[in-house]
């Protein structure tokens, strides 16, 4: 749909930037994408998913360890902080 909309010149070249985005329409599409899924997922924790708690433990695989993805990525997707940060070592028991 086409559209006139004023926006903030910086704070659009700023989502650009961050984003990586290809134009301006992109970046826009990226920024209301990411509003409506913060919004989802607010309401999931607002609703809960409809699971017991043991449904929800039983739906995690015990090995599944989120600490070190979290790390990677947000090394892959902040290019603009240098981060130099690693997963903390983590010995299971077992």
């Amino acid at each position: 749909m086409k559209m006139t909309m004023h926006i903030d010149d910086a704070l659009l070249e700023r989502v650009i930037r961050l984003t990586g985005a290809a134009s301006k329409t992109e970046a826009v599409d990226m920024a209301l994408r990411e509003m409506d899924r913060r919004e989802r997922l607010a309401e999931y924790g607002r609703k809960g998913l409809g699971l017991t708690r043991e449904e929800l433990i039983g739906a995690v695989d015990p090995a599944y360890d989120l600490l070190p993805l979290r790390v990677a990525e947000d090394a892959a997707t902040t290019p603009y902080r240098a981060s130099s940060r690693k997963a903390p070592s983590r010995k299971r028991k077992g």
